[in-house]
């Protein structure tokens, strides 16, 4: 177990960590504060999708062995990446009814914590099943921390891009199980949804049905790619074949990591989040 290290507020190290987590990986970011650059960044896939509890072992792990994470963090942010969460318009969120928003399109149980962010840009709120294990060792080694939902940043940075664009957009965002899709229009969010998939019949099969449920036209629509993904992917072949205007995005964080465009682009949500 990592020895207790919980943040000195008297000492300053002009340095935030976030963490992104999932069942299938783990990522680490360090940004200077002083430099605004990013100091450390690793990314960690797992052989295969781990259970929290395997994936808290993992985590420890990494804080045990990771020489850039023996030091104190002004700020820690953790990310939590998983399919148990919806949006809610602000108009119509209550804090007291957190589970009925959920238990229409996921599987919760009467322990789970749940917990929300307030997306202002789009004026709804995400609510969410956090990984309550993690946060606790993170509590309990760090002290106070910080805690989002990984499609509020992922759906809070492209509606911040596309503040200004008039046209209909579909974005993208690959992960290794899952994936993203986010509609707008005029700055506005029309959709989100993720979806899990096992090869590229599935991604395509998704994709085209929700462009054909939103009347988006394969002909005229840009369809932006983000996350895990380059021009060499299957799925972006695959949706070359039936979308005219696909690209990978170029918007990316001011604190670059590297001139890899695949990485670059994995590491879209975690550099963002600073």
């Amino acid at each position: 177990m990592a020895q207790k290290r919980n943040n000195n507020s008297d000492i300053k190290t002009h340095k935030k960590l976030s963490i992104q987590i999932s069942l299938s990986g783990l990522s680490f970011c360090i940004l200077n504060n002083i430099y605004s650059k990013v100091e450390a960044f690793e990314q960690i896939d797992f052989d295969k999708k781990l259970n929290p509890f395997e994936v808290l072992e993992r985590l420890i792990h990494y804080f045990d062995t990771r020489e850039y994470l023996q030091t104190q963090f002004d700020d820690i942010l953790v990310i939590h990446e998983n399919d148990i969460s919806t949006l809610v318009p602000k108009v119509l969120f209550n804090e007291d009814y957190l589970a009925d928003y959920l238990k229409f399109n996921s599987k919760i149980l009467k322990s789970d914590f749940i917990s929300y962010d307030t997306l202002n840009r789009n004026e709804s709120v995400n609510v969410y099943v956090p990984y309550v294990n993690v946060n606790n060792y993170i509590y309990e080694t760090f002290g106070e921390f910080t805690f989002k939902h990984f499609s509020t940043i992922l759906i809070d940075e492209i509606l911040k891009n596309e503040i200004n664009t008039l046209s209909k957009k579909l974005y993208i965002h690959i992960s290794k199980h899952h994936f993203e899709i986010i509609v707008t229009q005029k700055g506005e969010l029309m959709l989100y949804n993720t979806f899990e998939y096992s090869n590229e019949e599935d991604f395509i099969y998704y994709v085209l049905f929700t462009m054909e449920q939103l009347q988006l036209n394969a002909e005229t629509t840009k369809a932006i790619f983000l996350g895990n993904i380059s021009k060499d992917s299957n799925f972006y072949k695959i949706a070359y074949k039936y979308i005219r205007h696909i690209s990978i995005s170029e918007y990316n964080s001011s604190y670059g990591i590297t001139r890899n465009e695949e990485k670059e682009q994995s590491s879209f949500i975690i550099t963002n989040s600073f």
